[in-house]
């Protein structure tokens, strides 16, 4: 695994200064304002979750960022993604307080560069104990204007507790589905997931 942080080392680092004024769109989320909590963390269009040499299934997610008009990429989205570990909890590290509470402690965030893109390294999370929620990845964005918002959390193709209301419509928020179909490359299992801004969001 030891390219997997080389990677993250090498990864150029953006600027993380805050975007002026924050606002919510795209309808009420409860926890999405946590995207604004890297402070003064460098942020760059790769990095690695805390945790990932524990247990789990390892990943790589991929992904391209592309501007409203689904064609041209987009540069400095930040995106923010939090998870559970293996056993399905959401682990908050010691002392941790506010959403780094309720969020737990694998959580991180990108930056896009200029062609867009994101990598993420981490482990595949566990289902809910209670066997409610199949297991997935939350993610939140934040475009450079200031406009922050959920989209529908990354699932895993032939989850058995994925239902269908865990199933992408003809017009998935997001602009392309959530659902990662996972190939194994190298010692990594890898899965892809576009995203288009503010495609089909509730005002």
């Amino acid at each position: 695994m030891g390219f997997c942080l080389l990677l993250v080392l090498t990864a150029c680092s953006q600027n993380s200064e805050q975007p002026p004024d924050p606002y919510l769109i795209g309808g009420p989320c409860e926890g999405c304002e946590a995207v604004l909590e890297y402070g003064d963390k460098p942020l760059s269009a790769v990095d690695t979750m805390p945790g990932f040499t524990e247990k789990g299934l390892p990943l790589k997610i991929t992904g391209t960022v592309y501007q409203p008009d689904g064609k041209t990429p987009a540069p400095n989205v930040i995106l923010y993604f939090y998870q559970t570990d293996h056993q399905g909890i959401y682990s908050p590290a010691k002392g941790a307080a506010g959403w780094a509470r309720r969020h737990g402690a694998i959580r991180e965030w990108l930056k896009t560069g200029a062609d867009g893109q994101y990598t993420l390294y981490t482990r595949k999370p566990g289902a809910y104990p209670s066997g409610t929620e199949p297991p997935h990845i939350h993610l939140t964005v934040l475009e450079p204007d200031g406009a922050y918002y959920y989209l529908p959390s990354y699932l895993f193709a032939g989850d058995p507790l994925r239902s269908e209301i865990n199933r992408d419509t003809s017009n998935p928020r997001g602009g392309y589905t959530r659902v990662l179909e996972l190939e194994k490359t190298g010692n990594l299992w890898a899965g892809k997931r576009n995203i288009i801004l503010r495609a089909n969001l509730e005002e």
